[in-house]
């Protein structure tokens, strides 16, 4: 794939390439910098931006990642775009990057964004099949920076996600719910030889939900079970157990980010949950969360937090209020779609 031609910088003394398994270390110190400034809800370890510039087949850090250094050798910028092998219904180019604090408001952002939406609209071109493309992007709602730069370069809100916490310990945190399951379902904890069919009931329950598309073999182990801060110690999986060969129901994955815990709350982080169609209003996702509650706080955990779109079709929204948690930030997804 040619890489499109990029616009000038806007400051001297900058050099612009491709990131690099050897700048690992210096991008991490960049995206301290600028954690420290925007206090995200999701934050990077070196391991976590590592995986995100290679763990995959499909990853091309040569045409897909770009980096502004200046002339001592700091990396004070960067571009990725990512296109995941699965995608059905829309092929979906997503676009992540960053500028140091002290190097804003120069026109870096800008320059980055639009190398970004050109590589992205190149990868959809050349995906198979003839779905409809999409350019996609996510900031917090509270940075209006952001929410200029994605508006000026063509992008339109295509929904919110609420970043949502719930307390376990110290006052004000709600007791531990508990939920019981109506005959022929029955919870039990994660376990590998569930975890393929686990994926296909993840695929099928979130098949009607915006924005997403099949996971692979490859991204679910990667990325979800098989992520380093998964802990599958806190998942659990609805099975159905009415006579006949049992099959999943929902399920619950959750992860530990302790990178995240930088307000000195430690979290345990409900990464995915899920049940299938013929399932829904049964009670299952309440049930799955309170086993993840009680989990999280017989290991130690100050609260647990999950996001969730703002419009999120399977009433999931609603369970989540019931069960205690609130909004704790909101994340703005932005697309553009790409014609093909």
């Amino acid at each position: 794939m040619s890489t499109p031609d990029l616009p000038e910088p806007v400051s001297p003394g900058l050099t612009w390439r491709p990131l690099t398994e050897v700048d690992v270390p210096r991008w991490y110190h960049l995206t301290q910098a600028i954690e420290a400034a925007d206090r995200p809800a999701e934050r990077y370890t070196e391991d976590d931006l590592h995986d995100e510039l290679l763990a995959g087949s499909w990853k091309d850090p040569a045409h897909r990642s770009l980096a502004a250094q200046d002339e001592e050798g700091n990396l004070v910028a960067f571009g990725l775009v990512d296109v995941r092998p699965g995608d059905v219904s829309t092929v979906r180019a997503s676009l992540w990057g960053g500028v140091h604090p002290e190097h804003r408001g120069r026109g870096l952002g800008r320059q980055l964004l639009a190398w970004q939406c050109a590589v992205g609209r190149q990868l959809i071109s050349a995906a198979p099949g003839s779905a409809p493309g999409e350019l996609v992007l996510h900031s917090d709602e509270k940075l209006t920076d952001r929410t200029a730069l994605a508006r000026a370069a063509g992008f339109e809100v295509r929904r919110y996600h609420l970043v949502m916490r719930r307390r376990l310990t110290g006052e004000g945190a709600p007791p531990l719910p508990e939920v019981d399951l109506p005959e022929g379902l029955r919870l039990v904890p994660w376990a590998p030889e569930l975890d393929d069919e686990v994926r296909l009931a993840h695929n099928e329950a979130f098949a009607d939900h915006r924005g997403s598309e099949p996971r692979t073999r490859e991204d679910w182990q990667r990325w979800v079970s098989g992520h380093r801060d998964a802990r599958t110690d806190w998942s659990f999986v609805v099975l159905t157990d009415d006579g006949g060969e049992p099959r999943v129901a929902g399920y619950t994955i959750a992860f530990a980010f302790a990178q995240d815990w930088v307000d000195g709350v430690k979290e345990g982080w409900t990464g995915l949950l899920g049940t299938r169609r013929a399932h829904r209003r049964r009670g299952v996702g309440a049930a799955l969360l309170a086993a993840s509650l009680r989990a999280f706080t017989e290991a130690g955990m100050d609260a647990a937090g999950l996001d969730v779109d703002r419009e999120n079709p399977s009433g999931a929204l609603g369970i989540y209020e019931r069960l205690g948690y609130a909004p704790h930030q909101v994340e703005v997804v932005w697309g553009a779609a790409v014609e093909r």
